[in-house]
Order: structure tokens, then C-alpha cells, then sequence
């Protein structure tokens, strides 16, 4: 058994602000039935293994696996759940097929951001118990902490942070799922409510409600079941320090470390030249500069200057978040990762619609945990 792997199915449902109509398993149901439909295959005879990535503080209740078989018709099979982002998840399915667990592995992730009321407060959580947690920080002002630090050490400015939002939120009005496309101006945006300075609102994502499935399978099942199989050529994972302490303020170590993993497996040497268009986190816009950095896109403090240039425009040089990306499409809590993976595969299988990109074969996508976290994993997909 090769132990190439390939995604053969995708699904998905939202990505709505509200979804008070259904509740999270309905949505993992829709986007578990469309993503066996586009594998055709199906669930209880075909799929070997299930793997969701929840995380239980957010979910409300504990070990979320138990409560996902249902929907995903996984019944009496392995199933698991991963408290991390959502290519972490992709990462774990990849992994069972290649080391020959499973031939065909189902991964989820979900947001019902909209069910959270005190969502900033189990976000701060995640901060080091000790030292950081007795302080009562919320999120957003250690993004606004990290972004005044980026801007300080690159040379980068607060107007084409501006640019970025502007840019994915023009690329969601070509998403029918984006639930936050708009045609707004940099200005809009540097006008807009400082939440925590530099970072105002619209620097921010919101969140949204909404499930992706994914179908992977080994490459004898995958070759059998899609003519047009969308290999997974790289994937790599880093967490980097959980303290404020002695995190590097402007750098996204994480992605670096990640990007480095996945671009070793992928035999990629230079992602700039080979690799031909991104889906990168922007939960907040700073965060997209950053990554595009980390990911060797460009050098250290470039990031802006080629944003301003066009360059990561749909007809630039190197499209980035052609999709929308969060700020575009809205933020899924740790699905978000999932949803860049969907943007690549469209775009490689040639079905992105109005915002298709002509001639491309590979494509990188990468996720973000989220403030505070220091956590990000990286796929390279390729046809």
C-alpha cells in the first residue's frame, strides 16, 4: 500500500453570523451527507475511521467524541477528537492512512461561535495559569500587544494592515459562504472602533457559525474513487511557547517551524516560486503579514510592502485568501484551518466559481489556533 494520501470529499454548511435554526450536530450532519456525496461513498461501509477537532471548553461538555458518532455516521468505529486547530485534525487523518491504520478517514470541524457568551473568557484560558491568567487580560489585548510589536519591528503600518481587510473582505463578495463580504476602504477600517491599539474592529474577524468534512483515503482508494484526487504533498505542525513571557513578540515561530516541516516533506525549496497561491490565517489582519513572513512568502518586514504593491491581490503574483479568508468569510473557532483546506481544493479541482484562479496546481494552506495560542499546522495540496 502507497502511502500517499489524498482528499476525495469535501463538505461544508454556513458560514452564517447566526444559526439559531439548528443546532451543531445538524450542521456536522449537512456537511458530513454533501462531503460522502462528493466522494460517493458511503459512511458505515466505506470510512474507516473519524476524526473531529473540538475543543471541550468551548464545546461545554467533555471527551466531545462521544457526541459526534450520530451525525457522522461513525457508529461502533474509531472515533477521536483533537483539542487543537483544525489541520492538526488533517494532520491525524493523514497520518492514520500513511502509516496503514485506515484507507479512508472522515475529519470535522465545526463553530457554533454563536452559542458562547462568555467566548473571550474561555479563550483566555488558554493563558499560562501562573503568571499571565491572574492578570485578567482579555484576548484582544494581547493581539493588540503582538500587532504593535509586529508594526514596531517591521516597519509595517497600520494602513496595510487596513489593506489586508479590505482586500479579503472584497474577496468574500465573490464567496457565496462568506458571511462577511463587503466593498470598504482602507480608511473604513482605520476609522473603525480600537478595540485594543493599533487593533481596531475591523481589524478583527468575526466569528461565524458552520461544519466542514473532509474525506482523505490511501491512493489505490482515492484513484478509484475521484478522477481528480487532490494530494496532500506537505503537512507540518509547531507549538511554540504558551507564556507571554518569552514568545518572539513579531515573529510567528509556529508557522515558521510548521511551514519548515511541511516544506521538507513536500520537497519544496523555495514556496514562493513553487507554490502558487495561499490560504492563510487572518483572524486579525496583522496575523496575515505575519504568517506570509513565517511561511517564507517573502523576508521579514515585506509582507506589507508587497500587500500595498498588489502582489497578494487575486491577480497578483501570489493570490492569498482569494476565499475571503476569516475576515472575508468569518472565523469557525478551530475550523477555520478546514475551511482555508476547502478554499485550496476548489481552487485545484477548478470549482472556486467566479473567484477561480486560472492554471493552479499547488497551493498551501495554513491555520492558526488563535490569541494566545502559539499553535499552527501547514498543508501543501497539490493535483
Amino acid at each position: 500500500m502507497s502511502n500517499r494520501v489524498a482528499i476525495v470529499g469535501i463538505g461544508y454548511t454556513g458560514f452564517r453570523p447566526l444559526t439559531p435554526e439548528v443546532s451543531y450536530k445538524e450542521l456536522m450532519y449537512e456537511a458530513a451527507v454533501r462531503a460522502y456525496e462528493d466522494a460517493g461513498i458511503n459512511p458505515r461501509r466505506d470510512v474507516d475511521s473519524f476524526v473531529t477537532v473540538a475543543e471541550d471548553f468551548i464545546e461545554g461538555t467533555s471527551i466531545f467524541d462521544e457526541y459526534t458518532p450520530d451525525q457522522l455516521g461513525g457508529m461502533l468505529k474509531p472515533n477521536v477528537t483533537i483539542p487543537g486547530e483544525g489541520i492538526h485534525g488533517l494532520a491525524t487523518a493523514y497520518m492514520q492512512i500513511a502509516s496503514g491504520i485506515a484507507d479512508v478517514v472522515a475529519v470535522e470541524g465545526h463553530s457554533k461561535a454563536s452559542n458562547v457568551l462568555t467566548l473571550p473568557w474561555i479563550t483566555a484560558y488558554a493563558l499560562d495559569p501562573v503568571l499571565n491568567r491572574p492578570l485578567a487580560a482579555h484576548p484582544l489585548f494581547v493581539a493588540g500587544l503582538e500587532m504593535n510589536r509586529y508594526l514596531h519591528e517591521t516597519g509595517a503600518t497600520r494602513e496595510q494592515c487596513a489593506m489586508v481587510v479590505a482586500k479579503n473582505k472584497r474577496n468574500g463578495l465573490y464567496n457565496p459562504a462568506a458571511a462577511y463580504g463587503a466593498a470598504i476602504s482602507p480608511d473604513d477600517v482605520l476609522h473603525s472602533e480600537m478595540l485594543s491599539y493599533p487593533l481596531t474592529r475591523l481589524d478583527a474577524s468575526f466569528h461565524a457559525d458552520g461544519a466542514i468534512v473532509l474525506v482523505l483515503a490511501a491512493e489505490e482508494v482515492a484513484e478509484a474513487l475521484t478522477d481528480i484526487p487532490i494530494w496532500i504533498r506537505g503537512i507540518g505542525w509547531c507549538n511554540d511557547s504558551p507564556s507571554l513571557e518569552n514568545r518572539a513578540w513579531a515573529r510567528a515561530i509556529y508557522a515558521e517551524e510548521a511551514g519548515r516541516m511541511a516544506y521538507e516533506m513536500a520537497g519544496i525549496g523555495n514556496p514562493r516560486q513553487e507554490i502558487d497561491f495561499a490560504e492563510i490565517d487572518d483572524a486579525f489582519s496583522y496575523k496575515e503579514l505575519q504568517h506570509l513572513e513565517a511561511l517564507r512568502f517573502c523576508r521579514f518586514g515585506e509582507a506589507g510592502l508587497i500587500t500595498e504593491e498588489g502582489m497578494t491581490g487575486p491577480d497578483g503574483d501570489l493570490p492569498v485568501n482569494v476565499s475571503g479568508g476569516s475576515l472575508g468569510c468569518g472565523h469557525l473557532l478551530d475550523a477555520s484551518g478546514l475551511a482555508r483546506v476547502v478554499e485550496v481544493v476548489l481552487q485545484l479541482r477548478g470549482e472556486a466559481g467566479p473567484r477561480q484562479l486560472d492554471g493552479v496546481e499547488t497551493g498551501l494552506a495554513f491555520g492558526w489556533r488563535g490569541v494566545p495560542t502559539t499553535s499552527g499546522a501547514v498543508a501543501i495540496l497539490s493535483i
